[in-house]
């Protein structure tokens, strides 16, 4: 029996999947199912080569090294990560830059109430490799640099206030935040084959210049986490300080709400449920563990008003794949004739009705072909 029939088998006998870790009662439900998507099956392509449900539609908003429209500014090139942030009546998406030698950064566009572009500008500049990161309660985008011993720099989405490096938060291999107001910590993943998943306590909550860096561990007794003793990770990784550490195989995105923590593996093709209320982690979507799997190469996940999860793919088939409070999986969305790039950046505006997301390489396969796109539609804002 292959690993993957064996592992289906655990799901069948038991309801879920448990590694070394508990599984709470919550948890029961995973890991996800394919099965129809509550959006309907879908469509032809459109003008923009992108499937898409039956009444959304695209448009492109902007393509890297090309002006966007209505404004004197270059898009960048490499779009990654990104999010949303809301701005008088209208809002604002940036999006990282993933180039190295000091080219990376974040861009920002602004769009007013009837989403009409209106601006758009730089908010960090000069650094390496912006991956992923994560909006905070205080309406700023942390950037993560996914370099070894890479930094993470808040930044400012309107423009307003210079970026600020965030040592504290450590040095590694960063790909993405999520903030959880709740315990008032930042959960981070490590994109490293044997990376670790950490979580940042600020000394004081909305001020990130110190804290205290923590990594989830793995013993006998269960989950717990452990101060990372020298979080500039040097000369030892801060991935390798804590014995027991708890390893994931490529951390990529992360997304918090009502007290679950999902993050996504792209080893092994997971998306994780950290239950920061239980302290437990189960295992929310595993293609190993999906009949007729619709979702591989996982990478960035957001989430939407409903519970639904939206996770983008870094290869598959481009596609934007919805994971439903009932633990469906299905595709939502396909990019089509650009096998040569990958889904960044998935965010919804306030509102919730317009979702953007980047292809960073476009239908040329280079960084400089990047194409910045929004979805609007009949996006469900409860079940």
């Amino acid at each position: 029996m292959d690993r993957r029939s064996l592992l289906r088998s655990a799901v069948i006998g038991t309801g879920a999947v448990a590694f070394g870790f508990t599984m709470s009662r919550e948890a029961l439900g995973y890991p996800a199912q394919t099965g129809p998507s509550p959006y309907g099956s879908l469509q032809a392509a459109d003008a923009n080569g992108i499937r898409l449900p039956s009444g959304f539609t695209s448009r492109v908003i902007a393509r890297s090294t090309q002006t966007v429209a209505a404004t004197g500014y270059t898009w960048h090139g490499a779009p990654d990560g990104g999010a949303c942030f809301p701005d008088g009546s209208g809002w604002i998406y940036v999006s990282n830059a993933e180039l190295g030698s000091g080219g990376g950064g974040v861009s920002a566009v602004r769009f007013n109430s009837s989403a009409s572009i209106t601006g758009a500008y730089n908010i960090l500049s000069g650094t390496n490799r912006n991956c992923a990161g994560g909006a905070t309660p205080w309406n700023t985008w942390l950037s993560c640099e996914e370099v070894d011993r890479g930094y993470v720099y808040e930044t400012d989405p309107y423009g307003n206030n210079p970026a600020v490096r965030r040592a504290a938060m450590g040095r590694f291999k960063h790909e993405a935040a999520a903030c959880d107001p709740d315990r008032k910590v930042i959960y981070l993943t490590e994109d490293e084959s044997d990376g670790a998943f950490y979580r940042f306590i600020p000394d004081t909550w909305g001020n990130l210049s110190s804290g205290t860096l923590q990594v989830l561990r793995e013993t006998g007794s269960g989950l717990s986490w452990a101060d990372v003793p020298d979080p500039d990770g040097s000369p030892t990784r801060t991935r390798k300080q804590v014995p027991g550490t708890r390893k994931f195989s490529g951390g990529e995105g992360c997304y918090y709400t009502s007290g679950t923590c999902f993050f996504t593996t792209k080893g092994d093709n997971r998306v994780w449920a950290y239950d920061a209320v239980n302290n437990t982690l189960a295992i929310a979507y595993d293609d190993n563990l999906t009949s007729s799997p619709p979702l591989t190469g996982v990478d960035n996940i957001t989430g939407a008003q409903a519970g639904d999860l939206y996770v983008a793919e870094d290869g598959g088939n481009m596609e934007i794949c919805i994971i439903t409070p009932d633990d469906v999986v299905a595709p939502f969305l396909r990019v089509t004739n650009q096998s040569s790039s990958e889904i960044c950046g998935p965010a919804f505006n306030p509102a919730g009705n317009r979702l953007y997301f980047s292809s960073q390489r476009g239908t040329s396969g280079t960084s400089s072909g990047g194409i910045t796109y929004e979805v609007t539609g009949p996006f469900r804002t409860s079940l």
